[in-house]
Formats: structure tokens, sequence, C-alpha cells
């Protein structure tokens, strides 16, 4: 197919791995940060054509995988209302909470629906004056234009039954993070395309040059990440630290500016929890006061709701590059993505299940 097949080219692949290889004169640790990236890595087998010692880690580029466990027991406790529409994206359905899924709430009776894009939501909401719609609105800076128009379109039409149970996060924070960490190994970073298509890269310089490494903005397909892994290695080589656009048929250095006013306007940036990893300051947006009739958290008194994460479940570590899926015990036993602990092993992006997806007949 046209505008895939060519970002898939073996032999351009190869090309890139033996300039990788050809430059290559030390050992390097890089982490991508975006779940589709990470799948793509596993399921071509690119991280296998990198020269010995090139390493590359998983960090949380997985927006349902960061979800922490309240919210979804929160999504939970309000998606079991007798009176609310509650509605989410098909790949929070089977995320689970402390007590089931919303796969689950609908089984018992409850009214879930997957809607393909928030403005569905307020939709529904206007046809059922007589009942309360909820939107789940999860994801990184990519799918947070959306649900601020979704709540703008609400507010103009005067829906008082729509409402929001907000869990955005985003990314810069989570790289700077992940760099103050304890435990951190991470040399350079391949940010994710879709989020920069939205927000740019005019944050990134500022971290680059503060903890002194390269970041490169890359694609999703073979050849993308590979040039960016060799983008990256080049930095490193050479003793730079700058933020390089490899995604450029896409990514512009100021993103979409609509799209980054129409989040200005609806959300405001709070601390936000990440699953597995703990609180992180400025990392996720909630509603403006503008819009607080339209926050279903206050509405339905569940903003309080606090749970611990279970121990049994390392995908906090997964998340932070600390731990490979496969050597969590509970890996491909207690945890499958038909039984899953925690998102990673659920979620379409999750390093969990695209590990049992693509590696797991290797581990065995």
């Amino acid at each position: 197919m046209k505008f895939v097949d060519e970002y898939r080219d073996g032999d351009l692949a190869r090309a890139l791995a033996d300039e990788l290889h050809s430059v290559t004169t030390r050992p390097w640790t890089l982490m991508e940060v975006c779940g589709g990236q990470t799948h793509a890595i596993v399921k071509f087998g690119l991280d296998q054509m990198l020269p010995e010692g090139v390493e590359l880690i998983h960090g949380p580029g997985c927006p349902v995988c960061v979800t922490p466990l309240e919210m979804i027991d929160r999504a939970l406790a309000i998606a079991a209302r007798p009176e609310v529409i509650f509605c989410s994206f098909g790949d929070m359905l089977r995320v689970p909470g402390s007590d089931g899924d919303l796969l689950q709430v609908k089984s018992r009776g409850g009214d879930v629906r997957i809607v393909y894009s928030p403005l569905d939501a307020v939709r529904l909401a206007r046809e059922n004056p007589d009942r309360e719609v909820v939107f789940f609105g999860v994801g990184f800076e990519t799918t947070a234009p959306a649900t601020a128009l979704a709540v703008e379109q609400a507010a103009r039409l005067g829906v008082k039954n729509f409402s929001l149970l907000v869990s955005h996060v985003l990314v810069p924070p989570a790289i700077e993070a992940i760099l103050t960490g304890e435990h951190n190994r991470v040399q350079g970073f391949l940010a994710a395309g879709h989020v920069c298509t939205v927000m740019g890269y005019e944050e990134y310089p500022p971290l680059c040059e503060k903890y002194r490494v390269p970041i490169v903005v890359t694609g999703f397909e073979p050849l993308d990440i590979l040039q960016g892994v060799l983008m990256a290695v080049k930095q490193l080589e050479e003793g730079r630290h700058e933020v390089e656009n490899q995604y450029a048929r896409v990514v512009r250095r100021e993103g979409t500016v609509p799209a980054r006013e129409a989040i200005a306007r609806v959300f405001r940036v709070i601390p936000r929890k990440w699953r597995g990893i703990g609180e992180i300051p400025a990392s996720g947006l909630g509603l403006a006061e503008e819009f607080a009739d339209h926050d279903a958290g206050r509405k339905f008194g569940v903003d309080d709701r606090v749970v611990d994460e279970p121990a049994e479940c390392r995908s906090g570590e997964v998340l932070q590059g600390l731990l490979r899926p496969y050597d969590c015990p509970a890996f491909g036993t207690k945890c499958t993505p038909e039984h899953p602990l925690g998102a990673t092993m659920v979620s379409s992006e999750g390093a969990c299940a695209a590990y049992y997806r693509y590696r797991s007949s290797d581990l065995r």
C-alpha cells in the first residue's frame, strides 16, 4: 500500500541499520515515548537490528496504561449509576480497576457505550435529556483538542447533562520525571510524533539543554524509527544534545496552532498521578473553572477516591523502562490479555501486550 510500504522497505531498513553499525562506537540507551512505536519495534524486530550495546527501552508511551487505578475506579463508580450513559473509546473498556472493568459494569446492566469521538457523546446528551452522559477523556495531548471542542460545543448549546471525566496527561513533564529518576539510564529520547503534531516541539529544547540529552521527534513506521535511532546515536557520538525532527513530513516546530489554542481555552495544567509512577507536577490537564459544570468528577463526587496500586502488577517499572515485560514474574502466567493485572497487558499500545503478542513464543 502506497505511503505505508515505502516506510517498510526492507532494503532501506538494512541500509539504515548498516549505517547505525558504522557510526556506533560505544553503548547507548534510548527510550521511545510512544506505545505505537513500542509495538512497531517489537513487531518488526527493530531492536534486533541495532548494534550490540545500543538499547531501546520502553517508556510511559501509552496513555491508557498510565491512567491511574483510582481514575478507573472513578469511571466504574460513575458508569454503574442508573441515570448515566457512560461513553469511552474502546481501548478503556477492559482496563482493570479494583473491582472489574467497564465491560463488566456493562454486563451488570450499566449503560456503557463505545464512541469514536467526544462529539458523539455530546450528541447522545442532546438526544437523551433525561440522562447524564459522561465521556471518559483519556489520552496525551493528541486527543485533548477533540475533547476540548466537545466541552465547548456542550457549553455553547447549553447541554447541561454532558460532563467529562478528565484523565489527559502531558508528555514533556513525564520525560523530565524519567530524567530525574533515581535509577535513570536514558541518554536520549525518541519523542512521540503524534503528540508533536499537535503541540510542536518548542518545549523540548530546554530539556535537551538542562539534561544534555538529544530528543528526536520520530514517526511510527520501521524506517521512521530506525532513522530516529540513527539521528539520536549520531548526536550522542558527536557530543550534541539537540531537538531534531525526523517526522518532518507531519510535524512542525509550532505544532497545530488551532488545536493548541483549543486546549488552552478549555483546560488548565494540573498535577496528575500516573499509574505505577505516582504524581508528576504539571503533567495533566483539568477543566478550567469556566467549564466546571461539565466536570464529572465534581458532579458525581468521585474526585476524592484514592486507591493504592496492586503490588503484584509491576507495570510502573515497565512504564519507567526499569523492567522488561518478560522479567515480571506474572507475565504470561497470572497476567495475560484475557486476565490482565494491569493496563500494559490489555492496552493495544501497552508494552506487555506487545511482548505477549509478538515475542511470547520466543520466551517459552
